[in-house]
C-alpha cells in the first residue's frame, strides 16, 4: 500500500512529459512538412528558390516566370512583326 502516493504524485508529471513530447512531434511534424513542401516546389518550379516574384531571376528559376517570360516573348515578336507599339 505503500506505492499508492508515489504512482499518484507521478501519474500527473508523467501525463506532462507525455503531452511535452507529444506537442514537440506535432511541431517537428508540421515543420518538416513545410520543409519537404518548399523543397518540391523550388524543385518543380513552382516557387522560386530566392524569393523574387518577378524579373529575370524568377523567369530563369521558376516553371511560371519561364512561361511567362515565352508568353511574354511571343506577344513583343508579334507587336514587332505588325509593327504595334
Amino acid at each position: 500500500m505503500s506505492d499508492t502516493p508515489i504512482i499518484s504524485s507521478s501519474g500527473p508529471s508523467f501525463l506532462a512529459t507525455q503531452t511535452a513530447k507529444l506537442s514537440k512531434a506535432v511541431g517537428d511534424a508540421k515543420n518538416s512538412f513545410a520543409t519537404a513542401l518548399n523543397r518540391a516546389e523550388v524543385t518543380i518550379g513552382v516557387k522560386p528558390k530566392a524569393g523574387f516574384t518577378s524579373g529575370p531571376t524568377y523567369q530563369a528559376t521558376t516553371l511560371a516566370g519561364q512561361t511567362q517570360a515565352a508568353v511574354n516573348n511571343t506577344i513583343n515578336a508579334a507587336k514587332s512583326a505588325l509593327h504595334i507599339k
